[in-house]
């Protein structure tokens, strides 16, 4: 792994390049597209990553507190509890995190399988965030097994779910999409960086964007603050949103 950007150099230490900023909460986003922009292919975005970009996946998640996906993803993507990483176990302990991060699910209407290993094998309670409006039968079957964290009226209000977060002391923040979901977080001001793994294949066809939804207006600006690039030609971008 190379870094292009702020300087170049041939072997990057990428947990330090990688590392959360001292602000807190910092709410950060990670996704990847084609070169075309496309975020999935055949329906997935795992099609369009190579090892290197789930080596970068599973640091990401390590270094992180909490790891946030919609209800869409996590079905999608066929997600499961978090795992302990052997590699960065250090890293956490220094940090002053337990072995694994915490898993979040944002759901409006609370249309999960709660029977699914992603609550089933979780050695520790996932988190389920969401709204008022959400029905209170499948409210209390959430309740059952996993920590749940009501942050908006009708539908999740990303800027509440971020300080409800913070307030059980989870502060550096993972959002790994889908783009809905990472849209909203956009439109509310919350997201404070995108890493954003560009891949060097055309995909064509109606495969979603990074982010999906309303306009954002005006369109948030972003400063690229690293460019890395693997082998295989991904670059992994860093972007800061600008304040």
């Amino acid at each position: 792994m190379r870094r292009l950007l702020p300087d170049p150099v041939d072997d990057v230490d990428v947990v330090a390049a990688y590392a959360y900023p001292a602000q807190r909460p910092w709410l950060r986003g990670n996704m990847i597209a084609s070169a075309d922009g496309a975020a999935t292919l055949d329906g997935h975005a795992g099609g369009l990553g190579n090892p290197t970009d789930q080596r970068i996946l599973g640091l990401l998640r390590a270094l992180s507190d909490v790891v946030i996906a919609g209800a869409g993803t996590v079905v999608t993507e066929g997600y499961g509890p978090a795992r302990a990483r052997e590699e960065y176990q250090t890293v956490r302990a220094e940090a002053g995190q337990p072995p694994a991060p915490v898993m979040a699910v944002v759901s409006n209407q609370l249309r999960l399988d709660f029977s699914a290993r992603y609550f089933a094998e979780a050695k520790q309670r996932p988190i389920v965030v969401t709204c008022q409006a959400a029905p209170q039968d499948l409210l209390r079957a959430a309740r059952e097994v996993a920590d749940v964290v009501v942050a908006g009226a009708r539908v999740v209000d990303p800027a509440a779910m971020v300080s409800a977060l913070a307030e059980r002391g989870f502060t550096r923040l993972l959002c790994e999409g889908g783009p809905s979901f990472l849209g909203s977080t956009v439109e509310a001001g919350v997201l404070d960086e995108l890493c954003l793994t560009i891949s060097p294949m055309l995909v064509g066809g109606p495969a979603r964007r990074v982010l999906d939804g309303p306009v954002i207006s005006p369109p948030a600006p972003m400063r690229l603050t690293q460019l890395l690039i693997d082998d295989d030609d991904l670059l992994y971008a860093r972007y800061e949103v600008r304040r």
